[in-house]
């Protein structure tokens, strides 16, 4: 029996052998490139022109709003003001707020939705943003929110990046979500109450990600706060905030990153820090997982 036993073993680990060998032949994602041609035509918006939001009041101070992006598709979002617009004088500035994967822009402004806490304790920014005089305005990024599609859902997306190598999918989710951004910078640019030397973009996981790519090729951002941002190496080049550091040495940069994270090493993140040219650049090293302590934000009221 205990033969039996250890022949049916052997012919176990063998066979997850060669299934390990298989899908590291034909599955494996590998690094590639960009060429010159692919840096020059990524990002770029096909059609600059200005953007219309269509805007529902919720209150005095916010909005809600949908608009049509680059593609066609249908973007929505908040806009809220530190106070009254009208009796608002002077420029306002501006912060733009990126949610984290597999949550939307329901959580700058909340610090629950559907029962499940805010864990990434972004609502305390938007609270600390509007109260130094700043407006906030946030969208929901490609796939997730109101924007998920019920035939390839993030799951989805993620299987078919880390178990089929299919990268398609999620090099998509994040490049539409720039350029959605780079569309509402349009928005924001044309609105003369908005400080334009003044908006600034910050970010959670996947949302400081998107923040990097975002100022690095889109000058009208000027200040950058990344928090925990997932290391993305060039498996995925076109949406690796390490392809497109250079575009950051005009920026003030933070870096927020946790000693602990799952999805980002020590190393990891001081080579992207160091990397980063901009001569403006802050990093907060906190010893902590990728879910921060509920008090963080605390230690960011000087990026205001």
């Amino acid at each position: 029996m205990r033969h039996l036993v250890k022949r049916g073993m052997i012919v176990l680990v063998a066979g997850l052998i060669v299934l390990t060998v298989i899908w590291y032949s034909f599955f494996r994602l590998s690094p590639y490139n960009l060429t010159e041609q692919q840096r020059q035509q990524a990002f770029l918006l096909n059609n600059p022109t200005a953007v219309s939001l269509e805007m529902q009041p919720i209150s005095t101070t916010a909005w809600e709003f949908t608009y049509i992006s680059f593609d066609g598709a249908k973007v929505n979002g908040q806009l809220h003001y530190p106070s009254d617009p009208a009796e608002l004088t002077g420029k306002i500035p501006v912060m733009v707020g990126v949610h984290a994967m597999g949550r939307s822009q329901i959580r700058w402004w909340q610090d629950s939705f559907n029962g499940k806490p805010s864990l990434t304790q972004v609502h305390k920014l938007t609270r600390m943003a509007l109260e130094k005089g700043y407006a906030v305005i946030a969208i929901d990024a490609r796939e997730h929110g109101q924007r998920k599609n019920p035939d390839y859902l993030l799951n989805d997306i993620m299987s078919d990046l880390h178990i089929w190598g299919e990268r398609q999918g999620y090099e998509a989710m994040i490049h539409d979500t720039v350029v959605d951004h780079r569309m509402l910078l349009n928005w924001i640019s044309a609105q003369p109450q908005f400080d334009t030397q003044q908006v600034n973009v910050a970010g959670y996981s996947m949302g400081a990600q998107v923040s990097l790519l975002l100022a690095a090729v889109d000058k009208r951002v000027n200040k950058v706060l990344a928090i925990v941002p997932p290391h993305i190496d060039d498996k995925t080049a076109l949406v690796s905030p390490l392809q497109w550091l250079s575009g950051l040495k005009d920026n003030a940069v933070t870096l927020i990153s946790a000693d602990n994270d799952e999805y980002a090493s020590q190393d990891d993140n001081q080579r992207l820090f160091d990397l980063i040219p901009s001569t403006s650049k802050q990093h907060i090293r906190l010893n902590a997982g990728h879910i921060l302590p509920e008090d963080y934000p605390e230690q960011l009221q000087h990026w205001f």
